[in-house]
C-alpha cells in the first residue's frame, strides 16, 4: 500500500489544470442561461398567463390547470429550443440529497408515430413512488403511492437534456416525505408573524422574506489518492493513519494563493454556476490544507436552499472532470478544520427595511431590538430542537473542535449590542434606543486609507452569532441540507412573534399606547427639548413603557 501511495503521489504532481474556456460574454450576459426565469416567462408565455403565474409567485395562491397548461407549453418550446429531450420533478427526499425521475417529451399521436408533448398536469403534479424513501416510521412499507407537486417559486431549469422542476413531495395521506414542503409552511408563517408585528411600525408592509446566504466548504482531493484509501471510498473520511507533517500549524493556507488546477476547477464550477442562475461571489482557499470555500450572493431562502443543493452535485460532478474528489463530510480527517456551512439568515420587508439592522430612527431601532429579542427568545425556547437540526453522526465528528462551534446551542451579540439590551431592560423610557453605526480609524500608515470599523466584533465559533444585519448559524454541517436548520429557526422565531404580539395587543387593549406612537414620543424628547418636560409628563401618565 505504501508504494502504491508513492506512485500516486508521484502522478499527482505531474498532472497540469485542465483549461477553462471562459465564455466570450460577461457573467451578466449568460447568467441564468439555462434557467426559465422571468425574463424567459415574458419571451414564451402569454402576458395574461404571466401576469396570472408572477401573481401566483409573488403574493401565493393556486395556479389553476389551464394557466399551468400555457405555462408548460412555453417551458416545453424553451427547452425544446435548448435541446431538452426530457423532463423531471426534482425534489428533496430526507436522504439529505436530490431525487429525479427522467420522462421524455413524447406521446404517441395513435397514428403509428410519436409527438413531443408536455402538458400542465405534468407540469403539476407527478407520481413518484414513495414506498423507498425515508419517512420516519410514518408509513408501511407497502404503502407506495406519493405524489411531487411543482413549485412555481424555484425557477425550472436546464441539465444537459433534462427540464428540471423543483417540487415538493407528499405522502398519499398528504405527510411531507421531503425538506420543501415544511421549509414552505416555516417560511409563510414566519412571513405571517412578522408582517403582523411590523404593522405596528410601518402600516404599508404587507410581506416579510426570509433571506438565506450559506457558505459551502469542501475539500479537494487527488482522484488518485483517494483511491488508494478504501477508508475514504467507503466512508467519505480517513479511518486509520496520523497526522502529516505539516497540517494547519503555521496557518499559511486560510486565504493562501489558489493552486492552478484548483482555480480551473473553481472557474469551471462558478461559470456552469452562473449559468443556472446561481450568484457565486466569493472563492479562496479555507483553513485546512485542500480545504476551500465557496459563497453565493444571498437569496430568498428557499430558492437558497434549492441552489445549494444543486450546487452540491455540481461540485462533485465537476471535481471529477478535473481529477479530483469533491469531499463534503464534515470531518475527513483528524486534527485539522472540518468543514460547516454558515447560513447568514436575515429577514426583510417588501418596502425595503431589513428587521435585523439598526436604524436611523428610534422607531426603527425599536423594530430593531423587537426583532432582535424575539429572534433570541426562539432560539433560547427552542435550543434543543435547532441542535436537532443540524446534528448527524458526520457532523458530531466536526462540532466542538478545531474552531467549530459547540454543539450546544447559544447566541453571540456582540458588545453594543448586549450593552443595549442590558440598557433596554434597566433604563428609564427616555433614553433607549442609541445605536452607533460603523466608524472611522485612522491606522496612521501613509498610503493607507481610513477603516470603516464595525460596531462589534466578529465571533468566529458561535453557534449562532449576531453579525451587524443578520444572524449566522454556524453550526450547520457542510453536507446537509439546509433546509433542516432553516425549517427549525424560521419556525421557532414565527412563533416567538406571534407570542409578541399576543402580549403587545392585550397591553393595547388595557389603554397602554401604540408601540409606534411610542417610538414617535421617545423621538419628541429628543428633537423638541422646550416640550420635554411637558411630553414626559403625559407619556407618564399614559403609561408609555419600553416595548421590548
Amino acid at each position: 500500500m505504501s508504494n502504491l501511495r508513492f506512485k500516486v503521489v508521484e502522478e499527482a504532481f505531474k498532472k497540469r489544470p485542465l483549461e477553462v474556456a471562459t465564455p466570450a460574454e460577461r457573467p451578466s450576459e449568460y447568467f441564468g442561461k439555462y434557467v426559465f426565469n422571468q425574463e424567459k416567462m415574458f419571451k414564451y408565455l402569454p402576458l395574461k398567463t404571466y401576469q396570472q403565474l408572477r401573481e401566483v409567485i409573488e403574493k401565493g395562491g393556486v395556479l389553476s390547470l389551464s394557466v399551468a397548461n400555457d405555462v408548460a407549453q412555453g417551458m416545453k418550446k424553451w427547452a425544446m429550443e435548448m435541446g431538452a429531450t426530457h423532463c423531471t420533478h426534482w425534489f428533496q427526499p430526507l436522504t439529505e440529497g436530490t431525487a429525479e425521475k427522467h420522462d421524455a417529451f413524447v406521446e404517441h399521436d395513435f397514428k403509428g408515430g410519436m409527438i413531443e408533448e408536455f402538458s400542465g398536469k405534468e407540469l403539476v403534479q407527478q407520481e413518484p413512488d414513495a414506498s423507498s424513501f425515508p419517512n420516519g416510521g410514518i408509513r408501511s412499507t407497502f404503502e407506495a403511492r406519493g405524489y411531487s407537486a411543482w413549485d412555481p417559486a424555484s425557477p425550472v431549469f436546464l441539465i444537459g437534456d433534462t427540464l428540471m422542476i423543483p417540487t415538493i413531495f407528499v405522502s398519499y395521506t398528504g405527510e411531507a416525505l421531503d425538506y420543501k414542503a415544511p421549509l414552505k409552511k416555516a417560511l409563510a408563517a414566519v412571513d405571517k408573524a412578522a408582517t403582523a408585528v411590523c404593522k405596528y411600525f410601518d402600516p404599508n408592509v404587507t410581506r416579510v422574506t426570509a433571506n438565506l446566504g450559506w457558505e459551502q466548504e469542501y475539500f479537494l482531493i487527488d482522484e488518485g489518492l483517494y483511491a488508494a484509501r478504501p477508508d475514504l471510498l467507503l466512508t467519505g473520511r480517513t479511518l486509520m493513519g496520523h497526522d502529516s507533517a505539516k497540517n494547519q500549524q503555521m496557518e499559511d493556507h486560510y486565504f493562501g494563493a489558489i493552486p492552478e488546477r484548483v482555480a480551473e476547477f473553481m472557474r469551471d464550477l462558478e461559470i456552469q454556476a452562473l449559468e443556472l442562475g446561481i450568484p457565486c461571489k466569493t472563492r479562496h482557499n479555507e483553513v485546512a490544507p485542500n480545504q476551500f470555500e465557496l459563497a453565493p450572493i444571498f437569496e430568498e431562502c428557499n430558492l437558497a436552499v434549492d441552489h445549494n443543493m444543486l450546487i452540491m452535485s455540481l461540485m462533485r460532478k465537476i471535481a471529477r472532470k478535473h481529477g479530483f474528489r469533491c469531499l463534503l463530510h464534515e470531518k475527513p480527517f483528524a486534527g485539522i478544520n472540518g468543514s460547516g456551512k454558515h447560513n447568514n439568515w436575515s429577514l426583510t420587508t417588501n418596502t425595503g427595511a431589513l428587521l435585523h439592522g439598526p436604524g436611523k430612527t428610534p422607531e426603527d431601532n425599536l423594530r430593531f431590538i423587537v426583532f432582535v429579542v424575539e429572534t433570541l427568545m426562539g432560539v433560547y425556547r427552542h435550543n434543543g430542537l435547532l441542535k436537532a437540526s443540524i446534528m448527524s453522526a458526520t457532523n458530531a465528528h466536526r462540532l466542538g473542535a478545531n474552531e467549530a462551534p459547540p454543539a450546544i446551542i447559544s447566541s453571540f451579540l456582540g458588545k453594543q449590542i448586549s450593552e443595549l439590551l442590558e440598557k433596554v431592560e434597566n433604563s428609564t423610557s427616555d433614553e433607549l434606543f442609541t445605536l452607533e453605526g460603523k466608524h472611522g480609524v485612522k491606522l496612521g500608515i501613509p498610503q493607507i486609507p481610513e477603516l470603516m470599523v464595525d460596531n462589534t466584533d466578529r465571533n468566529r465559533t458561535s453557534p449562532f452569532a449576531f453579525t451587524g444585519n443578520r444572524f449566522e448559524f454556524r453550526a450547520v454541517g457542510s453536507i446537509a441540507n439546509c433546509a433542516s436548520a432553516m425549517i427549525a429557526l424560521n419556525t421557532a422565531v414565527a412563533e416567538a412573534l406571534v407570542s409578541f404580539k399576543e402580549r403587545v395587543d392585550a397591553r393595547i387593549e388595557k389603554g397602554q399606547r401604540h408601540p409606534r406612537r411610542c417610538a414617535r414620543r421617545h423621538q419628541d424628547l429628543q428633537t423638541h427639548p422646550l416640550r420635554r418636560k411637558r411630553l414626559q409628563r403625559r407619556m407618564e401618565r399614559r403609561s408609555c413603557p419600553p416595548w421590548s
